[in-house]
């Protein structure tokens, strides 16, 4: 999911165009026109999002820059919303003319195109050296490199530090270490109570309308995904039943409220900021940045409620799983494409080049924004001492990226790809639906999801 959606969802899109400078290109080989350096400016289109609230200041400031030392390279940038831009993407390479680059989460479907374009011919070893182990592989493919992430999103927990301390838990604990699923359930007899008002304090919160919950458990129960990274079936063992037992325990001991199944984000977010939630779920580091931001608004006056302490979590794992835990996420940033019949070789290394200009090192501004660790080493100097997460929060997301779980998606054949994905949604989606309903006992759950998981995952 893109962190910009949390303020950003609905926003009108935005169309700038940034004309290169007068006068002869920098010296620089390899780029400037189509052909030469006399030549009219070649034009790179980008087509990104409103990453965070103030993304098109951050695009506008690189893309000036670049025009400096690259000022016969022209680039076009678009800064669409995020719930019509996908359509419009998808519309695009579906015809074969994709803008240049593109912003969001690496995918095979991209690549089954031919038109996702390869940049390894172009990435120079001061550049992967410079990104932080593990992050630049976020944005492959087969092996190929596709794109350049500006942050990996994390999927963790986070609560409200008034109740937990309250309860008595020792969330500074669960911060170093993390927690077992049975270290959580202690700490939810504790977080689970009446209000004055009549209302329940629930332990945790989460929306049943999407797959992330199902995903962050069966990560921590062992299960990197329904198949694993060379596409083989995986929930076939007792770590799927102990991940549903788990999901069931939760709903049964009233753990989760009894709507959870009906709850959208945005009312699990409610919830959480009403006190009626200690620990939400899906919490990304960005919720530092947002609660710091409502709390301003609740001194000004803007918005009634309680002011809350933010503190982020590690999700719990299961006793079979040793260290920290998992962290479900992935990389996003720019991702590289040609368009149908083009081959102008030129024109792809100046693409590269604006993809490095919109990636490097001032852009690490987006990850500082979104509150999370940086992807490379240039982007924490440019940024050392300005963090606006909390310290103690910003350790924590480091702890997260270092337990990431591998995608999937990326290391397996699209078909396969494409069959896990019809596999979430005709299978996972239902059966986690009805497990929540209390529709479906876990045994059936667990049976389900074996054995049509073997049937459409073999």
């Amino acid at each position: 999911m893109k962190y910009g959606k949390w303020l950003s969802i609905g926003m009108v899109a935005v169309i700038a165009t940034v004309t290169a400078a007068c006068g002869k290109a920098a010296e620089t080989p390899n780029a400037g026109g189509t052909d030469n350096q006399s030549s009219a400016p070649d034009t790179v289109k980008v087509w990104t999002y409103p990453v965070h609230g103030k993304y098109e200041d951050d695009i506008k400031l690189l893309v000036a820059d670049f025009n400096k030392t690259y000022p016969n390279i022209k680039v076009e940038y678009e800064v669409m919303s995020w719930a019509e831009g996908p359509k419009k993407f998808d519309v695009a390479l579906n015809a074969g003319n994709p803008p240049d680059l593109y912003f969001g989460g690496m995918n095979g479907q991209y690549v089954s195109t031919g038109l996702a374009l390869p940049i390894d011919s172009y990435l120079t070893d001061d550049i992967k050296k410079d990104f932080l182990p593990g992050t630049l592989d976020t944005m492959k493919f087969g092996g190929k490199q596709y794109g350049m992430p500006l942050y990996q999103s994390l999927w963790g927990w986070g609560a409200n530090k008034r109740i937990l301390e309250e309860a008595g838990v020792d969330y500074k604990k669960i911060q170093e270490n993390g927690w077992t699923w049975d270290e959580f359930l202690e700490a939810a007899k504790k977080l689970n109570k009446k209000l004055p008002d009549g209302n329940t304090q629930y332990a945790l919160v989460t929306d049943g309308t999407s797959l992330d919950f199902l995903d962050m458990i069966t990560r921590n129960a062992g299960l990197v995904d329904a198949v694993d990274e060379k596409g083989n079936f995986i929930w076939n063992d007792s770590k799927i039943a102990d991940a549903v037992t788990f999901i069931n325990k939760l709903v049964k001991d009233g753990i989760l409220p009894k709507e959870t199944v009906a709850l959208q984000p945005a009312k699990r977010s409610e919830m959480f900021y009403a006190g009626q939630a200690a620990i939400i779920s899906k919490a990304i580091p960005y919720y530092d940045v947002m609660i710091a931001n409502r709390n301003k608004d609740i001194d000004s006056g803007k918005v009634q409620g309680e002011k809350i302490e933010y503190i982020q979590l590690p999700v719990p794992h299961s006793a079979s799983v040793k260290g920290y835990g998992v962290t479900t996420g992935g990389g996003e940033g720019y991702i590289a494409f040609t368009q149908k019949g083009a081959n102008n070789e030129q024109h792809k290394k100046n693409v590269f080049l604006v993809m490095e200009a919109l990636s490097g090192a001032q852009a690490g501004n987006s990850a500082n924004e979104l509150a999370l660790p940086f992807v490379r080493t240039s982007q924490a100097k440019a940024f050392e001492g300005k963090g606006l997460a909390k310290e103690i929060n910003f350790t924590v997301s480091k702890k997260m990226r270092e337990s990431l779980a591998p995608q999937v998606a990326l290391s397996i054949d699209v078909d396969k790809a494409a069959k896990l994905k019809q596999y979430r949604e005709q299978v996972e989606k239902p059966v986690f639906q009805a497990l929540l309903a209390g529709e479906k006992t876990p045994e059936a759950a667990v049976e389900e999801l074996k054995s049509k998981g073997q049937q459409m995952l073999r």
